[in-house]
């Protein structure tokens, strides 16, 4: 069985950013899946669950109704391993073309009062929220990008290197 391409990520090397995970054609169109790291995976804490819920309805919320981009948003959602989220996007940008969309979207949940959908009709788990904390990540993330903006490894993914074997296959271990 192949190896998925994100796991040739050295997540031991990534830091909060913006990653482009993969890019398919469908038809004619191309998709894009953008990687929108909070945390350093295995060396800080995953994100708050409460606070990831939250953070997950009010960027979603801002992206499907900004009037410029709400055509092009496809997804946005949490990653299983609670570092960050996974945005879809209609088209092939590179990360820093979406960064000003990014950066407005946590900026939005700065000026939050309240979480949108989290009613029992609304929402599957609706008392699982944390707006303060949401605001505290949100800061944080938009703080990280302004002061280190000039740095490529917030853009890029670093590469896992991995041994060969004597037949010239890369080598996994488990």
């Amino acid at each position: 069985m192949d190896l998925i391409p994100s796991f040739s990520v050295d997540h031991t090397r990534i830091v909060p950013g913006i990653f482009t995970s993969r890019v398919d054609t469908i038809g004619i169109e191309k998709i894009t899946t953008y990687d929108v790291r909070l945390t350093r995976p295995n060396v800080e804490p995953a994100v708050d669950a409460a606070a990831m819920h939250t953070l997950e309805h009010l960027i979603a919320t801002y992206l499907r109704n900004d009037p410029d981009w709400k055509d092009q948003i496809i997804y946005w959602g949490p990653m299983g391993c609670q570092t960050g989220f996974y945005l879809i996007l209609k088209g092939a940008l590179a990360p820093k073309e979406i960064c000003g969309l990014l950066l407005n979207a946590f900026g939005s949940v700065l000026d939050a009062g309240e979480v949108p959908g989290a009613t029992p009709e609304g929402c599957g788990a609706y008392l699982m929220h944390n707006l303060p904390l949401a605001k505290w990540y949100a800061r944080r993330f938009i703080a990280y990008m302004t002061e280190n903006a000039g740095k490529p490894e917030l853009f890029e993914y670093p590469r896992a290197e991995r041994p060969l074997t004597a037949g010239g296959s890369v080598f996994y271990d488990s």
